[in-house]
Formats: C-alpha cells, structure tokens, sequence
C-alpha cells in the first residue's frame, strides 16, 4: 500500500514538474523579433548571391517606413576562405501585404 502510495505521488510530482516547464519553453517561441521573418529572408538572398561563403554575423539596423512600404535594413558579416566582408541588405515591402517590392544587396570591405 505504501509503495503504491509513493509511486503514485513521484508520478504525480514528475508529471507537474513537466508542466511547468511546457508554457516556459511555448512562451519563447512566441518572442520572435518582428523583423526575424526579413532576417531569414536576407540570409537566404546574400547566401544565394554569395554561395561559397559562410555568414558568421547578422545585425538588424533597424527599419524605415515610408507611406505604404517599409524598409528594413541588415547588416552581414561574411567568410569566404581567408576573406571576411560585410553584405548591406536592404528589403523593401508593402507594410500592409508584406508583399516584398526590392531585395537590395551591397558589398562592403567594412
């Protein structure tokens, strides 16, 4: 009766101790910066133009709107073989659609 009695309160205890770990790890999904979906984007479009290179920092330097688009601008820091440059992107969007207008890429050596 006494092992039961503890089986059932160590099931009871490991099952709670789940719960209140669930809701934690959920709420930090949730806390995706509003621009993290441009990110992807403009880690994907400088991977696709610079395909032998690998990036090793990302920099969001904010977002400019402009009557119905907005703007939001990153900076890349790139590694080809011995060679590191930065990757100006600029993505240009209808702010209501998100439909994406122009994709800017410009190189720099800083």
């Amino acid at each position: 009766m006494m092992r039961k009695m503890c089986m059932t309160l160590g099931v009871f205890m490991l099952v709670n101790a789940a719960s209140i770990h669930i809701p934690t790890i959920l709420h930090a999904k949730e806390e995706q910066p509003a621009y993290a979906k441009w990110g992807r984007l403009a880690i994907k479009e400088t991977e696709a133009k610079y395909p032998n290179a690998k990036v090793i920092d990302y920099l969001h330097e904010g977002s400019e709107s402009q009557k119905d688009e907005t703007i939001e601008k990153f900076k890349l820091w790139l590694k080809e073989d011995d060679k590191e440059f930065g990757v100006f992107v600029r993505i240009k969007f209808m702010t209501k659609t998100e439909q994406v207008i122009t994709i800017d890429l410009q190189e720099t050596s800083r």
